[in-house]
């Protein structure tokens, strides 16, 4: 009785055994290939799967996450006969765990030697300069050759980049003296456009001086002109009331003669050497003398009543 005991119990330890042996669970983003006798049977994804014990042999677990590949630095011929190290970034992830597992073998040293290939297969048809300045072209040509290439790994190369270039010391010290010379040449450049931009300022300062001075002379001539004309407007207008008043009172002869005594004296008083007075100045003359007699006349007539007065 004891026996059978003991064999049922050896007997379920064993079937749990197996049972435990015969699960397998597989994680998330990962994924495991099974063979069985030594043939490929499938590949379990995330989840729980069951194996049979001793006939399938379960592999270890791929990760289907995106890998980073840091390679070492490779020499690197260009077209010019320059040769610099360059270093590459590889990103890449499994697609297909089966490829993968029976495609090649050490597949990350495929990847790393693939890749210095590629890199100097197209760097060798570039010159320095265009190594340097053409990154971006780089690095879509050797993704798309590199991904073309390990498609049948079940590997996508999602990104490749030149992490790194470095030319010999010697181009190194060239590109460093060009690149000081490129910098002195922009100085002068920006200070010759300053000094042209501050020219140019005060050149247009000076014209529009000038234009403001101009306009203010041209303003106060108009001024001066329109101030003469309301003068002599106004002068002649007085002259024209003055006539018209001088009219109006009904001068008599001899105020006219005064008058024109008064316009002879004006003429007179000129720097003129010659004098031309016309043949009516005669008769103005004439009018004087008598103008004297009627006076001389008045007097002696006063005189005269005077001292018959004092002798009365």
């Amino acid at each position: 009785m004891q026996g059978w005991v003991i064999a049922l119990i050896v007997i379920g330890a064993l079937a749990l055994i197996l049972l435990c042996a015969s699960v397998r669970i597989v994680r998330q983003a990962t994924a495991v290939v099974v063979e069985r006798l030594g043939k490929y049977r499938k590949t379990l994804e995330t989840g729980i799967h069951m194996v049979i014990p001793f006939f399938d042999r379960a592999g270890k677990a791929i990760s289907l996450k995106e890998i980073v590949a840091d390679f070492k630095p490779q020499p690197v011929i260009t077209k010019d006969n320059v040769t610099m190290q360059i270093d590459t970034v590889v990103y890449f992830q499994i697609t297909d765990a089966k490829l993968f597992t029976y495609g090649v073998d050490d597949p990350v040293r495929a990847i790393e030697n693939l890749t210095a290939t590629t890199l100097r297969n197209i760097v060798g048809e570039l010159e320095l300069d265009e190594t340097l300045t053409s990154r971006d072209t780089v690095n879509t040509k050797m993704r798309v050759i590199l991904d073309e290439a390990t498609d049948p790994w079940g590997i996508k190369i999602n990104r490749v980049e030149l992490k790194n270039i470095l030319p010999p010391r010697d181009i190194q010290e060239a590109m460093e003296k060009q690149m000081r010379a490129e910098r002195e040449r922009r100085e002068q450049i920006l200070k010759a456009e300053g000094e042209k931009k501050s020219s140019i300022l005060v050149a247009e300062g000076e014209k529009q001086a000038q234009i403001l001075r101009a306009e203010a002379d041209k303003e106060a001539q108009i001024l001066r002109a329109e101030a003469e004309k309301a003068a002599t407007i106004a002068k002649a207008e007085g002259e024209s009331k003055a006539i018209e008043l001088i009219n109006s009172a009904k001068p008599n002869p001899a105020y006219i003669t005064l008058q024109g005594f008064d316009a002879l004296k004006a003429v007179a008083d000129g720097k003129s050497t010659k004098l031309i007075i016309p043949s009516e100045i005669q008769n103005v003359a004439g009018l004087l003398a008598s103008m004297t007699e009627v006076v001389g006349a008045t007097k002696d007539k006063e005189t005269t009543s005077n001292q018959t007065k004092k002798s009365k």
